[in-house]
């Protein structure tokens, strides 16, 4: 190929790419509180370690313990369950959802609430064959492996807004005081 013709089809590429909105993911922006975090829960422990690798690769530094200056970013509840979408006319499941529910919250080293607690719904749904259910496994575990990245992102990026609008955080706080809070939930 002559030079000209790879070079506009990089051009083309290039300018492609840009117009369909890819970006490459930057790395998080936190407050200036949240520079140095420690990562508690119940919940799925490849969700906390997604988090704490995820927090680090955009210069958190992850604490072992909790202290004065270290913020702590709470994972009460983070649970997966698998429901039944459809049933076909022989009474036999054909197709399945996967559901992923996380709450969350992030006080500073004083115990000041930094972001109240959230809730983060997310399910994806799969198709059933009942002639391979070594398929079905692997294929849960997959969809488990997908939405917990997913997760790991959402978090980031409520932590993110969360950084950017510190006044809504403190008006939250105040509302959360004066009356029990909604959740906040999302479905992907």
């Amino acid at each position: 190929m002559s030079r000209v013709f790879k070079a506009s089809l990089l051009l083309i590429s290039t300018i492609a790419l840009a117009a369909c909105g890819f970006h490459l993911r930057q790395s998080v922006a936190l407050p200036a509180s949240m520079q140095h975090v420690h990562i508690t829960g119940n919940g799925d422990p490849n969700l906390q370690r997604g988090l704490a690798r995820a927090l680090a690769s955009s210069g958190i530094t992850v604490e072992e313990h909790t202290g004065a200056d270290i913020a702590e970013l709470n994972i009460p509840v983070a649970n997966f369950s698998t429901d039944t979408l459809t049933v076909s006319g022989q009474a036999r499941v054909t197709e399945y959802t996967v559901r992923y529910q996380v709450q969350f919250e992030v006080h500073d080293g004083a115990g000041q609430p930094l972001v109240q607690r959230q809730r983060i719904d997310m399910s994806r749904e799969f198709s059933y064959d009942a002639t391979n259910t070594i398929g079905t496994t692997a294929q849960v575990d997959a969809i488990r492996s997908s939405l917990n990245d997913d997760m790991v992102q959402a978090i980031l990026f409520r932590l993110q807004a969360a950084g950017r609008h510190p006044e809504k955080t403190a008006a939250q706080a105040v509302q959360a005081a004066d009356s029990a809070p909604a959740p906040a939930s999302s479905t992907h």
